[in-house]
């Protein structure tokens, strides 16, 4: 009998080397024989059951969701914008939150009416007056249907990141590590590569692929390249949100209170290959959305 190396039975079975090491040491590939830190797999060995992406029962619950919503009454004008200007502000409150900016969600809001928060960097009010206009934005080519693209990530994260000229919209030009995490981003002469191959993967993945988890996909491997020298969280869940509202999805707004989960969603994905985590995060947030909209359109 014949044996194999993980990366052949990774492109075998259609998933990745890190994954198939870990079914090899949970047991879960009969035949496995490890030599050091090498496993060989038999050649003729199949591929084991993964019950890990069976599809979200909440799936089918945003599905309905949808549908409801595109049965209601269009939102006037001034619900529209209520909606949205609450949205903005929470949205780049937590956004920013994330990443460290310490304006609060009051702050926040002050600051995109203008007013300057004493006691409180310039970089923090620059930070909040860039996510907005990002946002403003991502609302606008959505609304055009412009397809995603290196150039509109490239503008949304020039935006983001305002208050650093010589770094927006500027692949890293140096290696980066991102303490505490799973995985290393990868090196800068790679950047390019990976990008135009995530955005490939992302169009092929429409019509084989529940929008909810092929966003949280795209999200997790974005992050993991790392593309920028910072502002990456920030344009990532704005690239997220412009998905969703291309496709009929009210945007969506990760919380600082949930950053623990959100991050640990992260750890699942590149320690075990786990996307389920982030895309369990992201359906909940559609859902608790969706609900927003009916508290307004069916009062």
């Amino acid at each position: 009998m014949g044996y194999i190396k993980v990366s052949k039975a990774a492109e075998n079975w259609g998933i990745s080397p890190r994954r198939v090491r870990i079914l090899c040491a949970e047991g879960k590939i009969p035949g496995v024989i490890r030599k050091g830190k090498l496993y060989m797999i038999p050649e003729n060995a199949i591929k084991p059951a993964d019950g890990r992406l069976a599809r979200p029962a909440i799936f089918a619950v945003i599905d309905a969701k949808k549908e409801r919503l595109s049965h209601l009454r269009p939102l006037t004008e001034g619900e529209v914008e209520r909606l949205r200007e609450e949205f903005m502000v929470e949205f780049t409150y937590n956004s920013n939150a994330i990443e460290g900016n310490t304006l609060t969600l009051k702050e926040t809001a002050m600051a995109l009416e203008g007013m300057t928060i004493d006691q409180k960097p310039l970089k923090d009010h620059l930070e909040a007056v860039g996510h907005r206009d990002a946002f403003l934005y991502v609302q606008d080519i959505a609304q055009n249907d412009t397809p995603l693209s290196e150039s509109v990530i490239r503008n949304i994260h020039s935006l983001v990141l305002m208050n650093r000229p010589d770094d927006k919209g500027v692949y890293r030009r140096i290696p980066v590590r991102i303490m505490g995490a799973y995985t290393e981003p990868v090196q800068p002469y790679m950047i390019e590569p990976k990008m135009a191959e995530l955005i490939s993967n992302n169009e092929g993945r429409e019509q084989s692929m529940h929008i909810i988890e092929r966003i949280a996909r795209f999200h997790l491997e974005f992050e993991g390249i790392h593309p920028f020298i910072d502002g990456n969280g920030r344009t990532g869940r704005l690239i997220m949100n412009l998905d969703l509202i291309r496709n009929g999805f009210p945007p969506i707004n990760v919380k600082f209170t949930d950053r623990k989960r959100y991050y640990e969603a992260f750890d699942a994905y590149y320690k075990e290959d786990d996307a389920m985590p982030m895309i369990e995060l992201i359906a909940e947030y559609v859902d608790a959305r969706f609900e927003d909209y009916f508290k307004v359109l069916e009062r």
